[in-house]
């Protein structure tokens, strides 16, 4: 579904990433960990158009899109969540929503039919109580049910979830984890999550990617990957390992 060849970042003189080669496949959900640093976020930025690689190539469903613009990446079905939740402020939550439908993968959609989407999608992630309010009246969780429901909005094939788990508590991380296997289950989207909140990623994904300075360590099942001596040492440390 979605494919990174040899892909290499740099800022200046600094590596982000060193032809990182990945792939994720129709339905999976995938994770992506590593220490703070490592491009993970970039990787996200690279795949999503906000950043151009200076090498590699990426496929979307088998179609070279490197040199695409971030909108016509959107407009093919690939949608994303920010690290830090990034609303529009001063809409309400249906026209935040709305204006993913209008602009999204699916076009054509007029006013109307976009807000009754809206709402749809405001339901399915648990805002519809909320739907008239304005994204600064949220706490954290709702901002990040919010931020879900925009990159939804645009009718992903492939959602890009960038730690919308951090910041919440033992039981909202539950609810995220529940949220998480619904928007796979009834939309089918496939999706590539970057999470630090091991519980989240550990019990969500079926694979697991690790990053550390720009290169990727190793992938594999949760249980592998736990076990694996550099990830051990790079990031999770043997408390971790040990549980």
């Amino acid at each position: 579904m979605l494919t990174g060849k040899k892909i290499t970042k740099r800022f200046g003189g600094l590596t982000a990433l060193s032809e990182v080669d990945f792939e994720v496949r129709r339905g999976e959900i995938v994770g992506l960990i590593g220490p703070n640093g490592s491009g993970k976020t970039t990787l996200f930025n690279v795949i999503s158009g906000i950043h151009r690689p200076e090498g590699g190539d990426l496929f979307f469903a088998g179609r070279r899109i490197t040199d695409f613009p971030p909108y016509k990446r959107a407009q093919l079905g690939i949608g994303r969540t920010f690290q830090i939740v990034r609303p529009l402020a001063g809409l309400n939550l249906v026209e935040n929503v709305a204006t993913g439908v209008l602009y999204g993968r699916k076009q054509g959609a007029g006013a109307r039919e976009a807000r009754e989407k809206a709402l749809e999608i405001l339901a399915f992630t648990g805002l519809t109580e909320k739907a008239r309010r304005f994204p600064d009246e949220l706490v954290l969780e709702d901002r990040k049910r919010l931020e879900i429901a925009r990159a939804l909005a645009l009718n992903p094939e492939v959602l890009l979830l960038d730690e919308v788990f951090a910041g919440l508590n033992p039981t909202e991380i539950g609810s995220a984890i529940e949220l998480t296997f619904r928007i796979r289950d009834a939309y089918g989207t496939t999706i590539f999550m970057i999470e630090h909140v091991m519980k989240a990623i550990m019990s969500t994904c079926s694979r697991i990617m690790v990053l550390n300075f720009g290169i990727k360590i190793t992938e594999g099942t949760p249980e592998e990957v736990a076990n694996h001596p550099e990830v051990i040492s790079a990031y999770l440390g043997a408390a971790y390992a040990a549980c």
